[in-house]
């Protein structure tokens, strides 16, 4: 699949430790943040996707590789791309780099699940459109 989303952070001080490192569970951050902001970017904030279809997600799967460290006042990218679907999950890949060099790599696979009930739901047929869409 081509869809692919990118989004920018900087590295601020309470996201490093004492060296001037990011601490490895903000990686999760700055992906899981990624992420929103695409949905956010076509359309479908997670209030939406409550309030008019009835779903949320969970990561229900995450493989993580950490390549290089990300340091203090950092500019990263983080590339977020639909790798494959299914009716109640999604499976990203995500990158993110200082300037061309790769620091950490990630699978995420979200399950879709009904608000009220938390079982898994079937993925609204407009947001996996949008999604698969290039932007």
């Amino acid at each position: 699949m081509s869809a692919e989303f990118e989004w920018k952070v900087r590295v601020y001080y309470e996201d490093t430790d004492a060296a001037g490192v990011v601490f490895y569970a903000n990686y999760l951050r700055y992906m899981e943040r990624a992420r929103t902001e695409w949905l956010r970017y076509i359309g479908f904030e997670h209030h939406r996707l409550n309030e008019e279809y009835g779903v949320l997600f969970a990561v229900k799967k995450l493989t993580i590789d950490y390549i290089m460290p990300a340091h203090l006042d950092d500019l990263l990218t983080i590339t977020s791309s639909l790798a494959s679907h299914r009716g109640a999950s999604l499976l990203f890949q995500q990158e993110m780099r200082n300037e061309q060099q790769l620091l950490s790599r990630a699978d995420v696979k979200v399950a879709c699940l009904n608000a009220i009930t938390l079982r898994p739901a079937k993925m609204p047929d407009v947001l996996l459109t949008e999604l698969l869409d290039v932007h």
